[in-house]
């Protein structure tokens, strides 16, 4: 797919929408992780999942012991990214570039809003306020921390872009390894962290209540965003047919179904071109179309299931 810059006024408006939808996703992941799932280490797989072990195994080692989960969880991340940068390309960087920037800034500042000198603890869940509800407040730190998780990662993929982390690995071994989804790999990757998070959290509880966080994450994005695929259909019935099927194969890298139709008012004979895309390609279908034939009548429908030659789910 190339990579092209906004040239008129419509697009610059759409990357600045897209580009406040990113972070504020990104910021909403960030805090969910930090207000919730760190204090508590809920294990939910992830860059955060990764941080909580790395914490753990290294905090006895003197030479480690004053680097927080936070730091460890910032670092992987911004390795990650490299890591696509190098493996899958400037055009998959660029949509995790935004997020992997504001990641590390807000988790830090979430950490900050969880300290007991900030309003005295009140959002710091393992303060003594809320000793006498100890159990309680892992709970709802499990809940609240998988949905608010889920929220900000559906929110970054409505604008486009990318949380990065983890998948970098699925979708670089994806291009080795051909015949494997990029999903089972993603579900492979996260629940060896899970498993190896429970020998470094060693508290069968809490490993369990972060599988749970896991789910609620995974119900979160699915209701705001995925809803029953992770695919859409646009029938779009237009005069620029040509024109919109070479941007769909330049700037979504998918291809394209023409077919004649004839408008039942005007009895006029028309084009009407069907175009499947993936989940995170929503943002740049909209801009495309706003660009090709902003007059064209487009019906985008959810794919319940997608299967055959030439489909892939990896961008």
């Amino acid at each position: 797919m190339t990579l092209k810059l906004p040239n008129t006024k419509a697009e610059y408006l759409s990357l600045i929408k897209n580009t406040a939808l990113v972070i504020l996703g990104t910021f909403v992941l960030s805090f969910g992780t930090g207000l919730f799932i760190i204090p508590f280490d809920l294990v939910t797989g992830g860059v955060s999942g990764i941080g909580i072990i790395l914490h753990s195994f290294l905090s006895e080692i003197p030479l480690f012991e004053s680097l927080t989960t936070e730091f460890y969880a910032s670092v992987v991340n911004w390795i990650l990214f490299f890591i696509g940068l190098i493996v899958l390309g400037k055009s998959f960087a660029m949509k995790t570039l935004v997020s992997t920037i504001v990641y590390p800034l807000a988790l830090q500042l979430s950490s900050m809003l969880v300290s007991s000198d900030f309003l005295g603890g009140f959002f710091y869940l393992r303060s003594d306020m809320y000793a006498e509800y100890s159990q309680v407040a892992i709970i709802l730190a499990a809940v609240f921390g998988g949905a608010a998780i889920g929220a900000g990662c559906a929110l970054t993929f409505l604008g486009g872009g990318s949380t990065g982390g983890v998948d970098i690995i699925a979708l670089a071994l994806c291009k080795k390894f051909k015949s494997v989804r990029s999903s089972v790999l993603m579900f492979i990757i996260d629940a060896t962290i899970v498993i190896v998070g429970m020998f470094a959290v060693r508290d069968l509880v809490v490993s369990l209540l972060g599988i749970v966080s896991a789910f609620i994450c995974a119900i979160s994005i699915d209701k705001m965003f995925i809803g029953e695929s992770q695919a859409s259909i646009a029938q779009i019935v237009t005069d620029k047919y040509d024109s919109i099927t070479k941007e769909v194969i330049e700037r979504l890298d998918r291809t394209t179904t023409i077919t004649d139709c004839v408008g039942g008012y005007s009895g006029e004979g028309k084009k009407m071109v069907m175009v499947t895309f993936g989940f995170n390609q929503y943002a740049d279908f909209l801009l495309l179309m706003s660009k090709c034939d902003k007059d064209a009548f487009i019906t985008i429908n959810r794919a319940h299931a997608i299967n055959g030659e030439g489909w892939h789910t990896d961008d």
